[in-house]
């Protein structure tokens, strides 16, 4: 069932929420949904996207189910702990990590969608920069 959305242009991604496996990233993020915001290529982590959200105050959130190494679609929560507060979109291998070393961010909901499109997703921010997109509940 999905319940997450991330709209780039005409593309409508959509995720399952892992409320049993991080219950207080999935409760934050039902907060600030919709975003209206923007999808950047990574610069540290690999084949991978990232959406800044560091100008929402988010809650004090622990460490839930949290990974350093997400697989394709596997949605990551870093609630900055010591770089900035983003939501990580892997689309092919990845670690995450930033100039201050490698981080763990809550895997909070996973992408239902194919690695190709995925692939595709993170060539484009590469080649044509930041794209626009929303991220929002399922309706």
């Amino acid at each position: 069932m999905s319940e997450l959305e991330l709209v780039v242009d005409d593309d409508v991604l959509s995720a399952s929420l892992l409320p049993d496996a991080a219950p207080e990233s999935v409760a934050a993020v039902r907060e600030f949904t919709p975003l209206d915001t923007e999808l950047l290529h990574v610069r540290w982590s690999g084949h991978a996207t990232w959406i800044n959200i560091d100008d929402i105050n988010l809650p004090q959130i622990p460490r839930e189910n949290h990974t350093v190494y997400p697989s394709y679609g596997d949605l990551l929560l870093y609630p900055g702990y010591r770089n900035e507060q983003e939501i990580l979109v892997p689309c092919g291998p990845t670690c995450f990590k930033s100039p201050a070393g490698e981080l763990a961010g809550n895997h909070f909901a996973t992408l239902d969608t194919p690695r190709d499109d995925l692939v595709a997703l993170e060539e484009r921010t590469l080649r044509d920069g930041v794209l626009d997109a929303t991220l929002r509940l399922s309706e």
